[in-house]
């Protein structure tokens, strides 16, 4: 055989070395139910899973569900509510220590073990404000001095901000300071989103627009009109349903994908 033909299959065998599958997820203020697990499993490789009240609750429904949705074999994209800015004006840095704490404890409660990647959801995009930083940081550090990793939920959105515009998720990572962080960014506006689709062969969360993403939020519901607008394959009332799911039963999703079946890394 030639040198020749000896490179080229070393080429081609690196390539398929390094090529990576990507997995659909969803993910839900509201815990599905039991009885709905067995049909979303046929879609979906893992499952966003709350450690406090999602934003806008009053409760958290997921609470005590890991153990079931490990066994119908869902990996898991573990998720922390964070703290808007109006609650960041006084000592940012004591609260995100409170708010670790609490995510650790909770993590642990329910099972997750050591290492296990804990999300920060940052509900507000933009450059992030000085006391955001603080909070966003002390969080992480917080986190994994405990024992497990941090990552954030964020937007993976262009942000105008006067002639130019700012990813949230660029600057988090830019002023790390050598953090090693995961993202999960959410970028849901058509293209580079497809939209309400379910694909066997799901898209790289680098497509996103974000290089460094791990995770890709590419569909939320309700769709967002300010960027979600050029999508059109949602259901008529605005939401996203999984396959096999009737409507009526509002069981609506947001819809991720990740280049693993347990980006959390939580079973």
């Amino acid at each position: 055989m030639s040198l020749r033909v000896l490179c080229g299959l070393f080429v081609l065998a690196s390539r398929f070395a390094v090529a990576e599958t990507a997995f659909l997820g969803f993910d839900r203020n509201d815990y599905p139910g039991d009885a709905n697990l067995k049909i979303l499993r046929q879609t979906f490789a893992y499952a966003g899973y709350w450690l406090n009240n999602p934003p806008g609750e009053k409760s958290n429904p997921w609470i005590g569900k890991r153990a079931l949705l490990e066994s119908a074999g869902f990996g898991f994209l573990v998720l922390f509510n964070g703290r808007l800015d109006k609650q960041l004006k006084h000592n940012p840095v004591a609260l995100a220590q409170s708010d670790a704490q609490a995510a650790i404890t909770a993590a642990r409660g329910e099972g997750f073990p050591a290492r296990t990647i804990i999300f920060l959801d940052i509900e507000e995009g933009g450059r992030m404000l000085p006391e955001q930083k603080s909070y966003i940081y002390a969080w992480a550090d917080g986190v994994a001095a405990a024992g497990f990793r941090a990552g954030v939920y964020c937007s993976g959105i262009p942000a105008k901000e006067g002639k130019t515009s700012v990813v949230t998720a660029t600057d988090i990572r830019d002023n790390a300071q050598g953090r090693k962080l995961a993202y999960w960014v959410t970028q849901d506006s058509c293209p580079p989103s497809a939209g309400c689709v379910f694909p066997k062969s799901a898209r790289d969360p680098a497509d996103s627009g974000t290089p460094f993403a791990d995770v890709w939020q590419f569909v939320q519901s309700p769709r967002r009109r300010d960027f979600a607008a050029m999508c059109h394959n949602y259901n008529s009332d605005g939401n996203c349903y999984p396959p096999g799911i009737d409507p009526a039963s509002h069981l609506h999703v947001d819809v991720n994908t990740a280049t693993s079946a347990d980006p959390s890394e939580g079973r």
